[in-house]
């Protein structure tokens, strides 16, 4: 099936008698088991054992992901960063060394500094264009390398298939946040990517009321340990944020279309902006590694930054404090439109901008309306500085 038949019949099942068309909200922690012989087949794969391994809300959201992605299987996470921490810990030990995108969204380099390095894991960050040349890191002990294309803040796009091929010669697994992208906009398992990371809190949940995670992968072996990893640290997503999750599922395709347009729509209005340097929007032929997204990607999403030329703490303080319908919040994905200040983190290659770099995630406002509240900010920043 396509993704628009997926994304409605995913997770569904289609009984011959009358029945709702939503899975239901199976709350719970104990299964009961009819007979001696179902009990000690406990635990085994696809049997139901225990709530925190999922109940048939979560199953339906899990096999509805998979199926949408083109993955062997998936587990839900009670956070996007729990997706990530939990990957990160089921495919790495002590003695292992990982490569990491400079550009990574920042939890995901917090727990790499901060954690694994005290569990005796080495993290390398690498630039992120560097593409095959990323076959000059790469050490014995290089466990697995880590992508997020576009990344976090500053918007490069990455040669996955590049960078992919590289690790499997090596022998390390790539992994990758798809979060910016969803499995509609870029293809992981198409690219030679081996497990894929979500914050489903984005564009999955879509209406900034739930916290979601989802793990993807693809071959038994990285599969097997990704699942012992998830239930070796017992924190599951609720079977109600699973349901907020498949219910956001259904629109998804719709909302990100109109996030795509809109987006685009209002960064080629930046790009002609005098206050405004240059616009790393991926799909704009600023953004590094555009000649990749336009190979690679199926669409754009509502993310995207711009950097302004140079003005002092005040002046953007007056563009920000006017603002009406641009709300400032450090997640994206939802209904409603977001702009904050974004400082990019390096230590892999300098970020040279002169100017502050702004991180806007376009909503499903009208466009006009959210145009006019930025062209009030401009005027405001103008007469600050």
């Amino acid at each position: 099936m396509r993704d628009a038949t997926l994304l409605v019949t995913g997770g569904r099942t289609h009984p011959d008698e009358p029945h709702l068309v939503n899975p239901a909200v199976h709350r719970g922690s104990t299964v009961l088991f009819p007979s001696f012989e179902r009990w000690q087949q406990r635990g085994r794969k696809g049997t139901f054992a225990y709530g925190r391994q999922g109940t048939p809300t979560t199953f339906a959201l899990q096999d509805a992901f998979s199926a949408l992605e083109g993955a062997d299987g998936c587990r839900v996470a009670a956070s996007g960063k729990a997706s990530i921490t939990v990957t990160l810990k089921a495919l790495t030990k002590a003695g292992d060394h990982i490569l990491v995108t400079d550009n990574v969204y920042s939890p995901s380099r917090r727990y790499c500094d901060d954690v694994l390095a005290r569990f005796g894991v080495e993290t390398t960050y690498f630039p992120p264009m560097i593409g095959a040349d990323i076959k000059t890191l790469m050490r014995p002990n290089t466990r697995l390398v880590f992508v997020e294309s576009p990344g976090s803040q500053t918007f490069e796009v990455q040669d996955i298939p590049a960078i992919a091929a590289v690790a499997r010669t090596h022998g390390a697994w790539t992994i990758m946040d798809n979060t910016w992208a969803t499995p509609l906009f870029f293809k992981p398992y198409d690219h030679g990517v081996d497990v894929t990371m979500h914050a489903g809190t984005k564009y999955v949940v879509g209406h900034s009321d739930a916290m979601m995670g989802l793990i993807t992968w693809k071959g038994d072996e990285v599969g097997g340990l990704v699942e012992r990893g998830v239930n070796d640290l017992g924190a599951p997503a609720s079977p109600d944020d699973c349901w907020l999750a498949l219910r956001g599922l259904r629109t998804m395709g719709v909302r990100l279309r109109h996030h795509e347009q809109a987006a685009l729509e209002i960064a080629r209005w930046l790009a002609a902006r005098p206050e405004v340097a240059t616009v790393l929007h991926p799909a704009l032929p600023t953004c590094p590694g555009h000649d990749v997204f336009k190979r690679d990607f199926q669409g754009s999403s509502g993310l995207f930054s711009f950097v302004l030329h140079h003005v002092d703490e005040r002046a953007l303080a007056a563009l920000f404090d006017g603002l009406e319908l641009f709300g400032m919040g450090a997640s994206w994905g939802g209904y409603e439109s977001l702009l904050i200040p974004a400082p990019p983190y390096r230590t892999a290659a300098a970020w040279d901008a002169k100017g502050p770099i702004l991180r806007m995630h376009v909503g499903l406002e009208d466009t006009a309306d959210l145009i006019a509240d930025l062209e009030a900010g401009f005027a405001r920043l103008r007469a600050a500085a």
